[in-house]
């Protein structure tokens, strides 16, 4: 037992390392999407519905991000959340920060004014992919002779072409508990081009500090 102690309280203080590298703003945005998530009733609340939206409940152009359709749609989306804190919101803060901010209503006004069939809306899969394309950009720019990056890119660009050939109804790979509700490709399109934005904005600021 002793040995065995010995051994496993190291790994649980290198575990305690890596989750202590994931910022706080990730840690407590995958704890509100977990509360959420236990809590069904909320979903009505919270969820992007553009009905809801034209009528005044602006909270929910932020909030239907963190609410999911079923405990897999939960465990991938919010996994690859806290996987992308702890790689890219601890070498880029201030680019996660602003994101949260900006990114969840960039990408909910694209829905209502660009899809107006898309009724309804949820998840942290458009968030996810913005900084994901955009830790991709960042990382490409420092060595553009990195294959890795180029082909991060052939995927997230396979992933949409996917997506809109398929039609992604009731969740495409990872199942809804509703099957009414489609993979919501214009969001990542336009998660797509806040990351694209983001990173022209953030190559001037930086050119001109020079």
């Amino acid at each position: 037992m002793g040995t065995l102690g010995s051994r496993l309280i190291p790994e649980l203080g290198g575990l305690w390392q890596h989750v202590r590298r994931v910022p706080a703003i990730y840690l407590v945005l995958g704890l509100a999407a977990f509360v959420f998530q236990l809590n069904p009733g909320w979903r009505d609340v919270l969820i992007y519905e553009r009905a809801a939206i034209a009528a005044g409940e602006w909270w929910r152009l932020w909030t239907g991000h963190l609410v999911h359709f079923g405990w897999p749609h939960f465990f991938a989306d919010t996994g690859l959340f806290l996987l992308l804190g702890w790689s890219f919101g601890a070498k880029h803060p201030w680019a996660s920060r602003l994101g949260f901010v900006l990114m969840p209503p960039f990408i909910a006004s694209a829905l209502y004014w660009f899809d107006p069939a898309m009724g309804r809306y949820g998840g942290l899969s458009a968030i996810d992919l913005g900084l994901l394309l955009l830790y991709v950009v960042q990382s490409w720019e420092r060595k553009w002779t990195d294959w890795f990056w180029p082909l991060v890119l052939l995927i997230y660009v396979g992933e949409i072409v996917l997506e809109m050939s398929g039609g992604g109804q009731g969740g495409g790979m990872i199942q809804f508990d509703d099957p009414t509700v489609r993979v919501a490709t214009s969001a990542h399109l336009a998660a797509a081009a806040y990351a694209a934005g983001a990173w022209a904005v953030g190559r001037g600021v930086r050119a001109n500090a020079v």
